[in-house]
């Protein structure tokens, strides 16, 4: 029995599937009667739906088949397809039993009895009967397929391996262990990361922790020591050397003054010869200032000579250079007129 239900096919996954919800009505009448208190009576319309929505899944499940084949196909192409339709309609079978179980229970707990419910038990259990994959379910399904000439290998298909699976434990064994890896594998990740920190702090403590600490040592020591100023130091500083400090806590003496040397940054600022920028600056009076400017101005050799003629020129001869200028503006031309001969 237990080879005959573990069968690792298609057809043996097809009956597992079927068997799974075989005892699902159990449950299902512990709830019911706790909540009605265990009473059978229960309003006769409410009987009266559960039986007629039983005879109805029953009748579907009795007369409707799948569909027959396209004409056509290949071999292979056949036997998937077969097998396809025919869980499908294993499928819709036991949906249909669920759906009159369903039903039941809600009319029992309206009706206030278990009559409904065990109504809708008697027509929904051989509904799951019908859809396990016997021989007489097979032959009827695959008559149907081949209604149109097609041939159906599905006795073919149902031969095929299939793993050992149940509707709703194997996924939620399958999700289990997966996040039990998964969990698995981020502590193994996490004490790893671990292992590894401790180990670098521990070579880093045994092999490089005094070199690492004299090297940050001297990156942050100064440069140069500075020492402390001896008392009474009147030495000249390094920026202006020559800057000597006044034994009696005066400002330093200026440049020049008390026969001092003039300071290395400023070395003429005590002499009183004339600055390069104006080198006559105080020398001659007024006029003789305007005369050095204009012989500077004109300068000498023969370029000073033609800007004085030109000069001249233009002071003499304005009028005519004035009248040559209003003819031409007034449109008198001085060309000669080309002569018209025959």
């Amino acid at each position: 029995m237990t080879e005959f239900v573990l069968q690792p096919t298609q057809e043996g996954e097809l009956r597992r599937r079927a068997l799974f919800w075989l005892p699902a009505p159990l449950p299902v009448v512990g709830l019911v009667a706790l909540s009605v208190g265990g009473s059978l009576s229960a309003a006769g319309w409410t009987i009266l739906l559960a039986t007629s929505v039983g005879v109805g899944t029953l009748l579907m499940s009795l007369i409707v088949q799948p569909t027959p084949l396209p004409e056509g196909l290949a071999p292979p192409v056949s036997a998937r397809r077969a097998l396809h339709r025919f869980r499908q309609f294993t499928g819709l079978r036991i949906a249909l039993a669920l759906a009159t179980m369903a039903i039941g229970a809600a009319a029992a707990l309206v009706g206030g009895g278990l009559y409904p419910l065990l109504a809708a038990l008697a027509l929904a259990v051989p509904q799951l009967l019908l859809a396990m994959p016997t021989f007489f379910t097979i032959t009827r399904a695959r008559r149907a397929m081949e209604a149109w000439g097609t041939t159906a290998y599905l006795w073919h298909a149902l031969s095929r391996p299939a793993k050992v699976t149940w509707p709703i434990v194997t996924p939620a064994v399958k999700a289990w262990r997966s996040r039990r890896v998964e969990r698995s594998r981020e502590s193994m990740r996490q004490k790893l990361a671990e292992r590894a920190w401790r180990k670098a702090v521990r070579d880093e403590t045994e092999n490089g922790g005094g070199a690492d600490l004299e090297a940050a040592n001297e990156r942050t020591d100064l440069l140069r020591p500075v020492a402390p100023p001896a008392a009474g130091a009147d030495e000249p500083t390094e920026v202006v050397p020559h800057l000597g400090a006044d034994p009696a806590g005066d400002a330093p003496q200026r440049a020049g003054e008390d026969g001092g040397e003039p300071t290395a940054v400023l070395p003429h600022l005590a002499e009183d010869e004339p600055t390069a920028v104006l080198p006559h600056l105080g020398e001659a009076s007024d006029a003789g200032a305007e005369e050095a400017a204009a012989k500077k101005r004109e300068g000498s050799g023969p370029r000073a000579t033609v800007n004085r003629a030109a000069r001249q020129f233009i002071e003499r001869g304005s009028g005519a250079l004035g009248l040559a200028v209003r003819k031409t503006r007034r449109g008198h031309s001085t060309t000669r007129p080309h002569p018209h001969k025959p």
